[in-house]
């Protein structure tokens, strides 16, 4: 292989762990998915999105310089999908952090709780570090989840959300 094709194929996506969103006003995020950090939270986030699980699901909580969470279809941040809950992957703070463009999987109190939901990080937060699962990280289209409709309050709740219009896997878009 010559050095500019092998610079090519290091540079090309991992198109079964790359995932894309389209938002509103044909907007793109691209997620580079890390099944090296959470394997079974890559493999659910896969299997959701070729369902279309996440296709009209509403980003719910929503906080200005915290982050944006969606993938409950009740739009209440009590929803998810059918499948059981799965075990954290927590990684080590000197492994993978929150920062900017982190992807994480939000749960309930207990930390073995994820389903479906998720939150897109717009600001490094360290407290979060070994805490929540982190299974991807945006590549592109950052600034588009900037532009994702804010809630009010410390609980970021959105009166009237936006809304992820599809999901999914790269390797799947023709």
């Amino acid at each position: 292989m010559s050095e500019t094709n092998e610079a090519e194929a290091q540079a090309a996506p991992d198109r079964e762990n790359t995932l894309v969103l389209e938002l509103k006003d044909n907007a793109r995020v691209t997620i580079r998915m890390r099944p090296d950090l959470a394997p079974l939270h890559v493999e659910r986030i896969k299997i959701l999105a070729r369902r279309g699980f996440y296709d009209g699901t509403p980003f719910h909580r929503v906080i200005a310089g915290f982050m944006a969470q969606g993938g409950d279809p009740t739009g209440t941040g009590t929803g998810g999908s059918d499948l059981p809950n799965i075990r954290a992957e927590f990684s080590q703070p000197n492994v993978a952090r929150f920062l900017r463009g982190t992807c994480g999987m939000a749960r309930a109190g207990d930390p073995n709780s994820a389903n479906s939901q998720f939150f897109i990080m717009f600001a490094p937060t360290p407290s979060l570090d070994g805490q929540y699962t982190i299974w991807g990280q945006v590549t592109a289209g950052m600034e588009n989840v900037d532009r994702i409709a804010q809630g009010a309050g410390g609980s970021g709740t959105v009166r009237t959300p936006d809304r992820l219009i599809h999901a999914r896997v790269l390797a799947d878009i023709a």
